[in-house]
């Protein structure tokens, strides 16, 4: 996997946000926050790469160079009570314990996740032979780099005119994807298909929609690029809140709370 390079992926995922700003106003207040993190993370990451940390000091290069910049771009586009608590812990918390907690896996509270996941996990994008596997078991539900569970899947759009698309999971720690199986739980393996649900709104959102499952009640959204080309997964996540509501509303959990929390 290589280093990124120049501003993709950010501007791609920038120019969807705005897109979605527009179609998806439900979605306003994270995409605008969104929007302020993918320019706050772009500069600083220049830095690091000119500079990279070595797998010991991920927690306090997070901390110098990423957490300043998220800071500054919660507190002029985030929600009143996010402002709030993350200017609270930015005074008061072990900040680089904070991080060095979420890098290995640890709980923390929503505000804390947030403030690690926002600061480290671009770093783990960036420099991906740098992240620490949190796995203690290797499987196809865990990112082969850095053992993180998937934030969401996606299908491919096929080169083929008969073949379907392969369906990949993206990695909520360090974005990096790897392919799956159509019919099975990302969540616990099953392949009981007639205990993998699917709901979806295709009025309202064309490429997305939920995959959850019976036997583990978990879900994750998915992201299908052959019916939603324009799509980015990462952002069109984002917006897909209506759909997280109706899945926790029938008493599904997801895999992983995306950066905001949903």
């Amino acid at each position: 996997m290589e280093l990124l390079t120049a501003a993709d992926p950010y501007l791609k995922r920038r120019d969807r946000a705005l897109e979605l700003l527009e179609a998806q106003p439900h979605a306003s207040e994270m995409l605008m926050l969104y929007v302020a993190l993918l320019d706050a993370w772009q500069p600083a990451l220049a830095r690091v790469r000119n500079d990279p940390p070595g797998s010991g000091g991920l927690a306090s290069a997070a901390v110098r160079e990423i957490l300043p910049a998220v800071l500054d771009a919660t507190q002029s586009a985030g929600p009143a009570l996010l402002r709030e608590a993350v200017l609270g812990r930015f005074h008061e918390a072990d900040l680089e314990a904070l991080v060095e907690r979420w890098l290995v896996g640890g709980e923390l509270s929503p505000t804390d996740q947030y403030l690690a996941r926002a600061s480290a996990a671009p770093l783990l994008e960036a420099l991906p032979g740098l992240a620490p596997n949190t796995s203690a078991v290797a499987d196809e539900r865990h990112c082969p780099h850095c053992g993180g569970l998937p934030q969401l899947s996606f299908f491919e759009v096929s080169g083929e005119a008969l073949v379907s698309a392969p369906r990949r999971l993206l990695c909520s720690r360090c974005s990096a994807t790897w392919i799956y199986p159509r019919l099975v739980c990302a969540g616990c393996g099953s392949e009981d298909t007639a205990r993998l649900p699917i709901y979806s709104n295709a009025e309202r959102f064309a490429g997305l929609r939920i995959d959850a499952c019976e036997e583990c009640r978990q879900y994750l959204v998915t992201v299908d690029l052959p019916k939603d080309p324009a799509a980015v997964p990462e952002v069109d996540e984002l917006a897909a809140v209506p759909l997280d509501l109706y899945a926790q509303e029938h008493g599904f959990k997801k895999i992983t709370p995306n950066l905001m929390g949903i």
